[in-house]
């Protein structure tokens, strides 16, 4: 092929993560014609980008996998919490057993989209030149696939290596005695640092917001362990749909307020012992509805935080007396030893609301009290212009002649999560106001995947030739959304879950905050009343 041929497909997938791979592995089964577009060098979505030092899932790698075709039963992870080059391992085992690559174009990116009204065909644009037609146009870009970095006066003049940890280069970056600086406290800046603090010779962290991270409770997986795990695998992929999150555990029907000091503090306990994301997502049902609930929790989190580090002062900083937002709305990260390293003379902290970076220098970053701090190594993790910002990067132009950026400029409306008016036969997964950031990947790659699936079924089933969601539906969709994170706590922070983090893009919730269970009532009504919402032709 040149680069001047047009490839014609019934159904044309971006992105060769989680969702990507479902949605070709099933629609390939179904007879159709479809291929991935992927950026990247290898299968993996975030997991090809993401190599950092440190890099792991957050999520117990038995339920981190597809439950579908008993993949699972040829597949074992050596580790509760998987890193990188594991679930990249992982992926290759998908690619041998489902044979994936055949139809995986990989190092293409995809720049843009117009959509032929005459042919009803998406006309797509990648960067090396080629342009492909395709029936529908499916984008499965993931939540965290557009990194965002600040602006930081001078970041081009420095002289030693500076990566964003979602660009982090795939040889990788010896940290060893290196002076390293990491920006940014969330899950890939906690991560970075309790890495880097093992070898470099000197760590400072930037710190803006402190992370109320949970302790991971790491273990390495013995033969017993992994004959226990398959025992209870099919029950626990059950239940990770009937959950809020898609786990294999949901919140405690109680609230917190109806207990006594003796019975919430041991339940918090139980919670906490356990590890992971429990403390956030299987803790008391008013937690994340109710200040003075959410209270208990915070203070339960901090005293044991700041058992942690020796110094008073830094103890503040990191775990503060009163909350700086309230627990758990903005996403809680998973450490092992992050907050006992801030006890080593090489690891320092420089909270940035007192003293923020002025600038950039050949030799390391100036902050504001006029300190120079010498550095080899910046690392930025300085997270994503997440959720809608990977859609929102491509030129995808809808009929009316609008840019995708555009017609969600004062906000994001898309009926169900999954399509947007004025662009018809686009339907994406893992994308805004769907559950996306609020769910485990692969749950939500298989769940919300199917319905995409279906609903691609049924349309190159029947013959229908477009499909468009309606305004009216974007709005009530956009509304409803906004109807379930009201009453919550989540718009007390400043968080990516609102898009807050990003200068000038619009406050909402981006993520559907009802839950996996209510998203898939949702979708089944609108499913059974003729995929309402929606118009076919």
């Amino acid at each position: 092929m040149t680069d001047t041929t047009t490839e014609e497909l019934d159904v044309l997938v971006i992105g060769a993560g989680f969702a990507g791979i479902y949605q070709l592995d099933r629609l390939r089964d179904l007879g159709y014609s479809v291929k991935i577009y992927e950026a990247g060098s290898r299968l993996g979505g975030i997991w090809y980008w993401n190599c950092y030092p440190g890099a792991r899932v957050d999520t117990e790698g038995p339920i981190y996998q597809f439950a579908y075709k008993d993949i699972w039963k040829s597949w074992e992870y050596s580790e509760l919490y998987p890193d990188w080059s594991e679930v990249r391992d992982y992926f290759d085992h998908l690619d041998r057993t489902l044979d994936l690559a055949r139809d995986i174009r990989f190092d293409t990116r995809v720049t843009g989209a117009d959509f032929d009204t005459d042919r009803d065909q998406w006309v797509v644009r990648t960067a090396d030149g080629r342009t492909t037609r395709c029936r529908y146009l499916v984008p499965c870009l993931g939540f965290a696939s557009r990194p965002y970095v600040p602006d930081l006066p001078g970041l081009d003049s420095f002289g030693g290596a500076a990566h964003h940890t979602a660009l982090w280069p795939q040889e990788g970056v010896d940290l060893t005695g290196k002076r390293v600086a990491v920006i940014g406290t969330g899950a890939s800046g906690v991560q970075v640092t309790q890495e880097a603090a093992r070898d470099a010779a000197a760590v400072t962290v930037f710190q803006r917001t402190p992370n109320l991270a949970l302790p991971m409770r790491q273990r390495t997986l013995t033969p017993a362990d992994q004959d226990e795990i398959r025992r209870e695998l099919p029950n626990r992929f059950a239940a990770r749909g009937e959950t809020f999150a898609g786990f294999d555990y949901d919140f405690i029907p109680q609230n917190a307020l109806d207990l006594t000091d003796e019975e919430r503090t041991a339940g918090y306990q139980q919670l906490w012992d356990r590890g992971g994301f429990r403390f956030w997502l299987a803790i008391y049902q008013d937690t994340l509805f109710v200040q003075e609930s959410n209270d208990h929790a915070y203070r339960f989190w901090r005293d044991k935080v700041r058992a942690r580090i020796d110094d008073p002062a830094l103890a503040e900083k990191l775990a503060p007396t009163e909350p700086p937002h309230p627990f758990g709305v903005k996403r809680p990260s998973l450490e092992q030893n992050y907050y006992d390293v801030f006890n080593q003379d090489t690891v320092s902290l420089v909270d940035l609301v007192e003293n923020p970076i002025e600038a950039v220098t050949p030799t390391g970053i100036t902050t504001r009290d006029g300190t120079d701090h010498p550095f080899d190594v910046i690392v930025l993790a300085t997270g994503f212009d997440s959720v809608s910002g990977g859609l929102t990067r491509l030129d995808i132009r809808g009929t009316d002649g609008r840019l995708l950026r555009e017609q969600w400029a004062d906000g994001v409306a898309a009926h169900l999560g999954i399509a947007t008016a004025h662009f018809p036969n686009l339907l994406f997964v893992y994308g805004p106001q769907s559950p996306s950031g609020f769910c485990n990947g692969p749950t939500c790659a298989e769940i919300q995947g199917e319905m995409v699936v279906e609903t691609l079924d049924h349309l190159l089933r029947s013959g229908a030739r477009r499909i468009e969601s309606t305004p009216e539906a974007d709005r009530e969709w956009a509304e409803h959304v906004a109807g379930l994170v009201a009453p919550t706590l989540f718009p007390k922070a400043r968080s990516w879950y609102m898009g807050a983090n990003i200068p000038g893009k619009p406050i909402q919730s981006l993520n559907y905050p009802g839950g996996l269970p209510l998203y898939r009532q949702r979708f089944d009504e609108a499913k059974q009343a003729g995929f309402a919402g929606f118009a076919i032709s």
